[in-house]
């Protein structure tokens, strides 16, 4: 059993992190924003004791020294699993509603670990496919994204737009992260779960991140609402709802990964030796919104979809998922797998 911090437990990635931890017989803590947030996650696993699943209080991760205390635990925390960071795009302040979060968020918890947390081994941070994509080289066909890809975005361009300022948070976040590893040479190693450019520096052994795309999958009712959902999820939803009933939109981003496969990705990159100092480009492949509104359509024929629109695109880029799947060892589910799963618990909260 090893004792893991998860932050920002109640988010749609992370509670499934939480979930497949105390599956494997975990001891887990999880950072929330306030007691409603505890008990939202008490309810989702109502089965679990305080020696499983235990809290911190975070009210806000863009403060200095929100994680100081967070980190020390007795038993003492092996792993540290950094999902906590702001997807939306109801904002009014850029730097403050997504770059600090992000960013100070990102490299505080690792100060607080480096001087709080001596036993922490592993920490893997959840980046973001918005860290791999170049907007330079777009979805030219003759690209293959991959680890080895950044977003060239800078902090100036940043606050030009709440699209920009996301993508912006999650790559200048990674790029500290693998700054602050270079430059204080922690005792732990870190590994991150998403889409960026190779950032590789001599200390780079010590972290991994992932990088995801569009993460779709089951919900937990107990913490969202229709409102509330993950923006992936909101398709699938418009399509239950009938909000597709003319024309079936774009689906921008075309490839994606079932929130099930990445969290059991974020595990790994903090179990497996070799998965130390990596960036992981966590995708199952291509779909589009066309393909997705077939699955609704197959599953629940008395909804109605429109029968044009949401075509995959003419030309788009390759991508290079070899190093989750061999280093990591994840089997991707379907998407018609994905969409049969979460369907249900749509249902369950008004769908």
């Amino acid at each position: 059993m090893t004792r893991v911090l998860v932050t920002g437990g109640s988010g749609f990635i992370a509670v499934h992190v939480l979930e497949a931890l105390l599956a494997q017989g975990h001891s887990v803590v999880t950072s929330v924003r306030s007691e409603t947030k505890a008990q939202m996650l008490r309810d989702t696993f109502p089965n679990v004791g305080k020696e499983k699943l235990d809290f911190v209080y975070v009210a806000d991760i863009g403060q200095h020294g929100s994680f100081d205390d967070a980190v020390k635990s007795d038993p003492p925390f092996e792993w540290v699993i950094h999902t906590a960071s702001p997807f939306h795009f109801n904002v009014t302040d850029t730097k403050k509603d997504l770059l600090d979060p992000a960013i100070i968020g990102t490299t505080g918890i690792l100060k607080a670990i480096k001087k709080n947390a001596p036993n922490v081994k592993r920490v893997v941070i959840t980046s973001s496919f918005a860290a791999i994509f170049s907007p330079k080289i777009g979805n030219r066909p003759d690209h293959t994204y991959s680890e080895k890809d950044w977003n060239p975005v800078t902090e100036e361009e940043a606050i030009q737009d709440p699209m920009t300022g996301y993508r912006a948070s999650k790559t200048l976040a990674e790029k500290a992260a693998w700054e602050f590893v270079e430059k204080e040479k922690p005792n732990f190693q870190i590994s991150t779960v998403r889409h960026p450019k190779d950032y590789t520096r001599t200390f780079t052994d010590k972290i991994a991140k992932m990088n995801p795309p569009m993460v779709f999958g089951p919900i937990h009712p107990k913490l969202q609402t229709l409102d509330t959902l993950n923006t992936s999820n909101q398709r699938i939803r418009d399509m239950m709802l009938g909000k597709m009933a003319d024309e079936i939109p774009p689906g921008g981003v075309n490839i994606w990964v079932d929130v099930r496969d990445l969290a059991l990705a974020h595990i790994r990159a903090a179990e497996r030796p070799e998965a130390a100092g990596k960036r992981f480009f966590v995708t199952a492949g291509y779909y589009s919104n066309r393909e997705l509104a077939d699955y609704v359509r197959e599953l629940l024929p008395d909804v109605k979809i429109a029968a044009k629109g949401g075509e995959f695109p003419a030309e788009y880029f390759k991508y290079d998922n070899s190093r989750t799947k061999e280093i990591l060892g994840i089997n991707f589910r379907t998407l018609k797998d994905m969409v049969r799963d979460t369907i249900p618990t749509l249902k369950a909260i008004g769908a």
